[in-house]
């Protein structure tokens, strides 16, 4: 039995996570779930798997969830803050750590987890992109192990050869037949529309993808399709690869996840309904497969499957990000905390969803940091791009 621990227990990932463990008791059991402020899903969850600590961001919170979980008899520890989390993260007797929190937030508790060696499953990608030398170094001289739980990292691992999928991120691509990585992006939900009709858009129409349930912050990102930028960012990480190995076509129909292309011209693809329990599943159980509850893909009501080339007009964010990577890992840092600020504005009604892109841009231009070495130069140059950030969206309100 796999003892696991929840990074983002309250969220989308964290909820779907905990439905796995639901479906199959015999394999895992909670010892820790972590939260930010959502004490009534974490009450219920308690409730369920009872595990042996709690820990949520947000003080008053916690203080709630201790008093209603004394009143219900429930035996679970609750703790609070930053510190608790990132102490919980690296705890002896967990196996397993899904790391599920939302943006720079889940940077520090993922790292304190790779430092104990841990297992982790990785949905938070912002910890990767914006520290990428520092996360994989730590990987490999703590002999941690990550495996990807956002769909598209997910399927491509689900199609690498296993001596690939035990070597993330170390090992050549083309010296194990690989040719390319073509991730897939379902477009969001404004594939279809004009650029100019984007500025009309309202936070409600941003957050309703058309194939995928996502909490706000990645729908936002989903829509901006900078989120695949980051993706690529990612891919490009997790599993050593080259601008020239990595391809993104445009499937809205979301049933191909992501495809390796190899050198004898197979194209190998992973397909599946859009349902993130299907890659989480597979992380938690690999390399056996379980049940993960998500419904079956039945091929007489697939009427087509399309696939197009990105505009990078139309969606600039994700040049942005493509771009930014290459620039190096301060741009990175730059253009993840900018977007963060400018998806929070957008979403509190401060801007427009074109603003996003602009602002996104002008910031990541006006910048200019020397690559940073730990992660507290990591931690510096996010804060002063968010004090920037913030800085111009109240000119442009004022």
């Amino acid at each position: 039995m796999k003892k696991i621990t929840v990074l983002g227990s309250t969220g989308s990932i964290g909820i779907s996570t905990l439905s796995i463990v639901k479906k199959n008791p015999s394999l895992f059991k909670v010892i820790v779930l972590v939260a930010n402020k959502n004490f009534s899903i974490m009450l219920q969850q308690c409730e369920f798997f009872s595990p042996d600590w709690v820990v949520m961001k947000n003080k008053k919170s916690a203080d709630i969830l201790r008093k209603r979980l004394k009143d219900k008899k429930i035996k679970t520890e609750v703790l609070s803050g930053n510190k608790a989390i990132c102490e919980i993260a690296s705890l002896k007797e967990v196996d397993l750590v899904i790391s599920a929190i939302v943006g720079m937030a889940g940077l520090l508790p993922t790292l304190s987890a790779i430092n104990a060696g841990k297992t982790i499953l990785l949905a938070n990608k912002e910890s990767l992109i914006t520290c990428g030398i520092i996360f994989m170094k730590a990987l490999a001289s703590n002999k941690a192990k990550i495996f990807p739980i956002d769909s598209e990292h997910n399927a491509i691992f689900q199609v690498l050869p296993k001596f690939v999928q035990e070597n993330l991120g170390t090992v050549n691509l083309k010296k194990n037949g690989i040719k390319s990585i073509i991730l897939t992006a379902s477009g969001g939900p404004f594939f279809n529309f004009k650029k100019k009709d984007l500025s009309f858009i309202t936070p409600l129409e941003a957050c309703s993808h058309p194939n995928w349930s996502m909490g706000r912050k990645i729908s936002i990102d989903s829509a901006t399709m900078i989120n695949k930028g980051f993706e690529y960012a990612e891919a490009r990480w997790l599993f050593n690869a080259s601008s020239s190995e990595i391809d993104i076509v445009i499937h809205p129909q979301s049933i191909i996840h992501s495809m390796v292309e190899y050198i004898d011209g197979s194209v190998l693809a992973q397909l599946a309904v859009p349902d993130m329990k299907v890659a989480i599943s597979y992380a938690m159980s690999w390399p056996n497969r379980i049940s993960s509850g998500a419904n079956f893909l039945n091929f007489n009501k697939l009427s087509n499957l399309t696939f197009f080339k990105p505009d990078f007009i139309q969606f600039p964010c994700l040049k942005l990000a493509i771009d930014a990577f290459s620039q190096g890992q301060s741009a990175m840092i730059v253009l993840n905390a900018v977007n963060e600020v400018t998806v929070s504005a957008f979403l509190n009604s401060k801007i427009s969803f074109n603003k996003i892109s602009e602002i996104n841009t002008d910031i990541l231009m006006s910048s200019s940091f020397s690559e940073p070495v730990s992660i507290e130069e990591v931690l510096e140059i996010d804060k002063k791009t968010r004090i920037k950030s913030q800085k111009k969206i109240s000119s442009l309100i004022n």
